[in-house]
């Protein structure tokens, strides 16, 4: 064990008049020096809950505190020893045993004895004390190679070097004057605790009160002296300062130690950490994956067909499982094989046991569901598509069916139609029959076009069972229906027009042919607008029979219908129809028939209008007036009849409106 030579410390005739270090020592230093070591050891006692001293010189003298403090620092008992004591050889006989536990633990001890402890000896008590620190807490200390003194400067100057542009460190006095030195090392391990780029340089004060304080409160390096013990002093006194910042060096090597350690124990936690996470990742993901499958699998299982469009939608959401969700699950098995060969790497890379999936989760297993899944979706797919072929000739047989009924049924009742026999009467009766029959198929071709409508969803484009579409079956039928319900009027109109009379068979033909025209809708009745159009075709006006003779001879095929007031042809209309909304072929014959019988000839006209004339050879518009024509029809005379003196020619006028 290497000794700590105590040369430094000066003996008593050093005192008396030798040069040395204690006989230069300003007052003031020694004041500070007995100040930071009191602080010292009262730091040590703290740690055993002992009493603090306050006066290092007198406090010592009895053995007693000196015994405690060694006892802490040197982590040993000095066993028995004189408590309270009071005698002066039971305080040198504990001097004796405190020097003799210094020598023992390697220190070299001169000029120094256990009564001039006893006797308080103020200078080489702090001799021994810094004697003691420089062994327990500043010898220890190494540095590439150095130790103690030289070690504790070295460790200083290498931990600041960030900060050399602000200040460095060359010695244990001016150095620290400014407090930067000790907030450069506290910034350097825990730069948490204060922010030294943001110091104002030139605060000497503030900035080592501020490390006093982070020290003291934060890191728990006790305060051993006071700010200005060391910013306010010619020059700091060495030995406190070293003292102190002995501390910082204990502090943060011991925060380097747990550090290390804390590291070493972290980087283990964190690979362990990262391969039990990678592993239960694993093991879920695996789970989920094997889960994933079966339940599709018994999805699958359990459904059941029901027609085309749930049997089409099961397999369009087959095949959009296939390019979503499965392929979703060929990355995730390529992705849980990767994740399994990463631990197996990562925990063969630290050395640690490989690992062992739980049963059910291992590669094997994974690729036996797999393989299942390939199998059961082979499965599903044929089932699928079996079945949508099935009932797609399904669909085309029955389409075929009613098509092919409907159109036999539409073939005999035109057959039926054209092959008509017996009297009017009979062909009626048949007629009407075959009216009845029409009305189901109605139905029939809507139930068609449904059964098309599930073949075109069916996407079915040929049909080998039958040729005829929807289209054919209903033109046919359209054609069908338009030609028994034109048959039945017919013979209908046939059966009226056989009780008139008074009008020759032209006329009937004539009169026949315009109301069959003017049927747009096939109703066997002419509606209002129908029944104008007729008359007009017809050459026939309205109005009251004292005018009709009038309009007849004035050529109403040429100008007279366009003008007749709607009111006019409404009283013809309500005269004819008799109540009804139309006016059936038998009331259009009667009417033709009564405007026949009441055409005039030219000279029944002339004679009409001498008549109303009362004889002249004009007529005036008082003479039409009292005759009781409208005035319409007078208006439209004043613009016709050629003038005449007094009146109008009427004689002129009607021997030019007819032709000879």
């Amino acid at each position: 064990m290497s000794q700590t030579n105590l040369d430094f410390i000066p003996s008593k005739a050093s005192q008396e008049g030798v040069q040395g270090d204690y006989r230069v020592m300003d007052k003031q230093w020694e004041q500070i020096q007995k100040k930071t070591f009191t602080n010292w050891i009262n730091n040590q006692l703290k740690k055993k809950n002992l009493s603090p001293i306050t006066d290092l010189s007198s406090e010592l003298s009895s053995g007693e505190k000196l015994i405690e403090l060694l006892e802490i620092i040197g982590d040993e008992s000095l066993g028995r020893y004189n408590k309270n004591a009071k005698l002066r050889i039971q305080k040198i006989e504990n001097q004796n045993k405190a020097l003799e536990f210094v020598k023992r633990r390697g220190v070299a001890l001169t000029n120094i004895g256990a009564e001039d402890i006893v006797d308080s000896n103020e200078k080489l008590i702090l001799g021994l004390i810094w004697t003691i620190i420089l062994r327990f807490t500043i010898a220890e200390i190494s540095e590439e190679g150095l130790s103690a003194k030289e070690g504790l400067l070295l460790w200083c100057q290498k931990r600041t070097t960030p900060y050399a542009a602000d200040f460095k460190i060359k010695e244990f006095t001016f150095s620290w004057q400014d407090g930067l030195a000790l907030c450069g090392l506290i910034h350097r391990h825990r730069p948490d605790l204060l922010d030294y780029w943001a110091l104002d340089k030139s605060k000497k004060h503030e900035n080592t009160r501020l490390a006093f304080e982070v020290a003291e409160q934060q890191l728990g390096i006790p305060k051993l002296f006071e700010v200005e013990d060391i910013v306010d002093v010619v020059k700091p006194d060495e030995r406190s300062v070293m003292t102190y910042v002995a501390q910082y060096f204990h502090a943060f090597s011991s925060q380097d130690k747990v550090g290390t350690a804390g590291r070493r124990v972290h980087q283990f936690g964190i690979v362990s950490q990262q391969a039990w996470e990678m592993q239960n990742d694993y093991e879920r993901r695996a789970r989920q994956f094997t889960g994933d499958i079966k339940n599709m699998q018994g999805v699958w299982s359990r459904s059941e067909f029901n027609g085309y469009l749930d049997a089409k939608r099961q397999l369009n959401e087959f095949e959009t499982y296939k390019s979503t969700t499965k392929r979703g699950w060929v990355a995730e098995r390529r992705e849980l094989d990767s994740l399994l060969g990463n631990i197996q790497t990562k925990l063969k890379t630290y050395n640690l046991r490989p690992y062992t999936p739980p049963q059910g989760l291992a590669v094997a297993d994974l690729e036996n569901g797999w393989s299942q899944l390939i199998r059961v979706e082979g499965e599903r797919k044929r089932a699928l598509t079996a079945y949508i072929r099935d009932i797609k000739d399904e669909l085309r047989k029955k389409y075929a069916n009613a098509a092919n009924n409907f159109q036999g049924t539409v073939n005999d009742i035109s057959h039926s139609l054209a092959s008509l026999e017996g009297d009017l009467d009979a062909q009626l009766s048949t007629v009407q029959g075959l009216l009845l029959k029409l009305e189901p198929l109605n139905d029939a071709l809507k139930e068609i076009e449904r059964l098309d409508g599930e073949t075109r969803e069916a996407n079915v484009e040929e049909n080998e069972y039958t040729i005829y579409s929807v289209e054919d079956l209903s033109f046919d039928f359209g054609i069908l229906t338009q030609s028994v319900v034109k048959k039945s009027a017919f013979i209908e109109n046939q059966i009226v027009a056989r009780g008139v009379t008074n009008i020759t068979p032209q006329q009937l033909e004539e009169y026949s042919e315009t109301f069959r025209h003017f049927d747009k809708d096939g109703t066997n009745s002419l509606k209002p607008d129908e029944f104008k159009a007729a008359l007009a075709a017809e050459g026939t006006a309205f109005g009251s029979v004292s005018t009709k003779s009038f309009v007849h001879l004035v050529g109403v095929r040429l100008r007279y219908a366009s003008k007749i007031q709607d009111a006019e042809f409404e009283k013809v209309f309500q005269s004819v129809a008799q109540g009804r909304e139309d006016i059936i072929f038998e009331q259009f014959i009667a009417y033709m028939k009564s405007q026949q019988e009441d055409r005039t000839s030219p000279d029944q006209l002339k004679v009409s209008f001498q008549t109303l004339a009362s004889d002249k050879p004009y007529i005036t518009e008082q003479d039409m007036y009292r005759g009781g024509l409208p005035q319409a029809v007078v208006d439209y005379f004043k613009q016709v009849l050629p003038p005449k003196q007094d009146g109008y020619d009427y004689t002129g006028f009607v021997e030019g409106a007819f032709v000879i």
